[in-house]
């Protein structure tokens, strides 16, 4: 089955979790698609001091369920979240039933001193839907190859990001060359505009087939793409590369 994706390049509203939900709403009117797909921290940006901004009752959460079930799609993104005293980059994937999983942020952004308030996850999280296997990933892990790499789990990554325009050739070769390594669909959803650290955000939302090419089209601050699994079948049977990968374990 193909899936339909729609990504939202979002000019965040910084710290102001009920502005970005009504931004946000205001751009899905008679929006047909299978997911709909956020930026990292959607609700606030990208904000090194989470005990003024992160979630204490899961309103991200409950804002994005609510979504899901009024238009019928699923809806990811990430939010800061705090859970037993400890702080974290928690990337939902909630579907219109309510469902959800979610994926806490491995890799930590060092740099900005993202590992000192927040807590880093543990595990991979590969969701089922509408039969795909999608990897969640959050930004920096984008960097960090081996705990992306496919054995043949699943079928598409998602990386959702607040990836700056100074480093933004390295976010552009890097979601290809996951494209291409693991012979699966690469998603990356960044943010665009101007954070509250005076950073910016150019439009940076691709979708990459596993070959490394494009295969999204933009409409207004909207990107859309389909994923096509027998195309994604066809091209692994031609070119079975993922079978002469090496095996690995991470401690």
């Amino acid at each position: 089955m193909d899936l339909k994706i729609t990504a939202i390049n979002l000019d965040i509203s910084w710290k102001d979790k009920s502005a970005n939900f009504q931004k946000i709403e205001n751009q899905l009117s008679g929006l047909a698609t299978d997911i709909l797909i956020l930026p990292e921290m959607f609700p606030t940006g990208f904000y090194m001091k989470p005990q003024e901004i992160a979630d204490q009752h899961e309103e991200s959460l409950a804002w994005m369920r609510k979504v899901a079930k009024e238009k019928g799609f699923a809806v990811c993104g990430s939010a800061s979240v705090r859970e037993n005293d400890h702080y974290y980059n928690r990337f939902y994937f909630v579907e219109p039933s309510g469902d959800f999983k979610y994926y806490d942020k491995r890799h930590l952004f060092s740099y900005s001193g993202e590992e000192k308030t927040y807590s880093p996850g543990k595990e991979r999280v590969i969701v089922h839907y509408k039969g795909w296997r999608i990897l969640l990933q959050v930004c920096y892990d984008l960097r960090f190859p081996v705990f992306s790499r496919n054995d043949s789990a699943y079928d598409a990554i998602f990386y959702v990001a607040n990836w700056p325009s100074t480093r933004i050739e390295a976010w552009e070769t890097l979601l290809k060359a996951r494209a291409i390594e693991n012979q699966s669909y690469v998603v990356g959803v960044n943010r665009i505009g101007k954070d509250g650290n005076g950073l910016e955000y150019p439009e940076s939302t691709y979708c990459f087939f596993a070959d490394g090419s494009e295969v999204s089209d933009k409409e207004k601050n909207l990107v859309h793409a389909e994923l096509a699994m027998k195309k994604l079948e066809d091209f692994r049977k031609k070119f079975p590369f993922l079978s002469d990968r090496d095996d690995f374990n991470i401690i």
